[in-house]
């Protein structure tokens, strides 16, 4: 792969929720360490230089509300997210299918969403080359903000299964109170 043509795709599990009582699935607000873990994501991207130039996101509150964390830690960096229907409870082949319609002038995709579609996803994408240990931790565990960076050579158009190499899989954590 040549690094003048690898674009990069990072899948992101929202951080933690909270389920409180009588309010509906797509309405669930980010829990206290939610708060505390979503800054961390954004810190992981902004201090691995994977700063995306394109995010889509979920339209429920939890995907939403990481995103917001996740863009202040990238500052001046961060893209406007677009939020995407197709990405709310959305299993891997759904999920997949919005990312085929991203623009090829993207080079580095932040896609925000929930379990199970992400690790489905990013398991699904993985090629044989993927780095073995971080295939092993997505595969094993997805936990809240939990994010996969897979790198993609060919066009967003024709990624469908095992043509994109996992190269870090990471879960930041924030600073408890």
């Amino acid at each position: 792969m040549t690094q003048h043509h690898l674009k990069r795709l990072v899948v992101l599990r929202h951080a933690k929720a909270a389920w409180p009582l009588g309010v509906d699935d797509i309405d669930r607000p980010l829990a206290e360490r939610g708060h505390a873990d979503a800054p961390a994501a954004g810190a992981w991207l902004a201090k691995h230089g994977v700063v995306p130039d394109f995010i889509l996101c979920s339209v429920a509150l939890r995907t939403r509300q990481t995103c917001t964390w996740v863009c202040e830690q990238l500052g001046d960096k961060a893209p406007t997210p677009k939020l995407e229907t197709g990405l709310y409870a959305a299993s891997a082949a759904r999920m997949l299918s919005v990312v085929n319609h991203v623009p090829e002038t993207v080079r580095t995709l932040l896609v925000i969403a929930h379990m199970p579609g992400v690790q489905d996803l990013v398991l699904r994408l993985a090629s044989r080359d993927s780095d073995q240990d971080a295939y092993m931790d997505a595969a094993s565990h997805f936990p809240t903000a939990g994010l996969a960076v897979l790198e993609v050579e060919g066009p967003w158009a024709e990624l469908d299964g095992q043509d994109a190499r996992l190269t870090r899989f990471a879960v930041p954590r924030g600073k408890r109170h």
